[in-house]
């Protein structure tokens, strides 16, 4: 095929898959949106108590197989004065008569990462037209091509509820790089740096122990097994979220290559010996998730990024971000900022608090009173409220299922690099060409 050729059919192909969706500047609507939660345990809890504080939002369903996390709800949904939702219960899939309900115009979906693909699916073969999910979109790559090819074949949008990318500091720094403080973007790192031990191990009283499975408390029920059965970058999101809005990826810029490599496994078992003893069950457990799992992934622009998965051994917590340009960079683990020309001495480290100050973004100066008591510092607030206004306006969602997918791809393929030596793998394309003539729409309307 020659180049004429290659435009002209990718440009057809890009028609093809426009996602539907007025512009993000449509007009507001007073409407109030009609909202399922499917998963209300700690994590749905977050997000059903933002979206009981609304008053643009009904919340008229909800969904769990625990009758303790669905009594806490209930209790939080009484004492916030609201109406009493329809409960769905009773089996793994009474979630699929709750996207059945008349009238429910979104979901969330907040439920172990195993669910997600056959419930967003579900949901919009319900004729759902927004669904909101936590982390991740599947479990493999072909759970991620279905999401993609099933949101495209309904017309619907599908929005990975990740939170830091609305994380104050990250937005101001995003704000800096659109402004070209930092020069053209080179390299990027960032990843999931936070011990989990105490989350993957929990008794069935959240109590501290050693407990996981059937016996255990919250996400210790299922999260610790993937640890058992899977080696890669299980939670990548977190980090290469905000870095794939800073250099346009599926808007001007794409994923190409990924290489993964993992250390040996040695922070679960020790963690068990430890609280448990060495004659615990547990202590007889062989994980397979490596303790520290690093990701470099090649741009069609020509960046590269850097991400890590550390989530078994003691560390504070840390994302570890680094923006780095043709001008200077940011570095997150020493809130720092260094900007040739412009930093106070030369090869010093400004403290990034009076950047950051200064650049900090529209949707902070506007919202941050109503972010205040939000889960995870007031990001909580900014990713309900970006999914609430885009089904209120009936317009795309800021973060879309072209976005989801290749975020949430890391893992798998990361896995797959493991498993074939550290090989390096191709990326694939979820956008199917158009990601070369989609353009940057995230945080640009300072409305929401």
């Amino acid at each position: 095929m020659n180049r004429k050729e290659f435009v002209r059919n990718t440009s057809l192909a890009a028609a093809a898959l426009v996602m539907p969706g007025k512009s993000l500047f449509a007009g507001k609507s007073d409407t109030k949106v009609k909202i399922g939660v499917i998963g209300v345990g700690l994590r749905g809890q977050g997000h059903l108590s933002l979206l009981l504080k609304r008053e643009d939002v009904e919340v008229v369903a909800i969904c769990d197989v625990d009758d303790k996390m669905l009594g806490w709800s209930k209790d939080m949904i009484t004492k916030s004065g609201r109406k009493m939702p329809e409960v769905f219960t009773g089996d793994p899939y009474a979630w699929k008569k709750l996207v059945e309900k008349k009238g429910l115009e979104a979901v969330v979906i907040a439920t172990p990462w195993e669910w997600h693909k056959p419930m967003i699916i579900g949901a919009l073969e319900a004729g759902i037209k927004y669904v909101g999910t936590e982390v991740c979109l599947g479990i493999t790559l072909a759970d991620h091509w279905e999401v993609v090819k099933a949101a495209e074949k309904y017309q619907a949008h599908v929005m990975m509820m990740e939170n830091v990318c609305y994380r104050r500091d990250v937005m101001a720094v995003l704000n800096m790089v659109r402004q070209g403080l930092f020069g053209e973007m080179v390299h990027l790192q960032g990843g999931y740096q936070h011990d989990l031990r105490a989350v993957k191990f929990n008794s069935a009283t959240g109590a501290k122990g050693v407990e996981f499975g059937e016996n255990a408390f919250s996400e210790a029920k299922w999260r610790t097994n993937h640890s058992v059965h899977r080696n890669g970058d299980l939670y990548p999101t977190h980090g290469v979220g905000p870095l794939a809005h800073c250099i346009n990826i599926n808007r001007g810029n794409r994923f190409l290559t990924l290489n993964s490599f993992s250390t040996k496994t040695r922070g679960l078992h020790n963690y068990i010996v430890k609280e448990g003893g060495a004659t615990h069950p547990n202590a007889k457990v062989n994980f397979k998730l490596g303790d520290v799992v690093t990701t470099h992934i090649s741009c069609a622009n020509g960046e590269t990024i850097l991400l890590q998965h550390d989530t078994n051994l003691p560390r504070p917590y840390s994302l570890g971000f680094r923006v780095q340009g043709t001008e200077g960079l940011w570095m997150d683990v020493n809130r720092s900022i260094y900007i040739e020309g412009k930093s106070a001495k030369g090869h010093q480290w400004d403290d990034q608090k009076t950047w950051l100050d200064k650049y900090d973004h529209p949707l902070w100066a506007k919202y941050s009173n109503s972010a205040e008591g939000a889960g995870h510092g007031g990001m909580d607030f900014f990713v309900v409220n970006s999914f609430v206004e885009s089904v209120k306006r009936k317009v795309a969602t800021p973060m879309d299922v072209y976005d989801a997918a290749a975020w949430s791809a890391i893992t798998p393929l990361s896995e797959q690099s493991i498993e074939l030596g550290n090989e390096t793998v191709e990326f694939p394309d979820f956008t199917g060409g158009q990601w070369m003539y989609r353009k940057p729409v995230f945080a640009l309307d300072d409305q929401y």
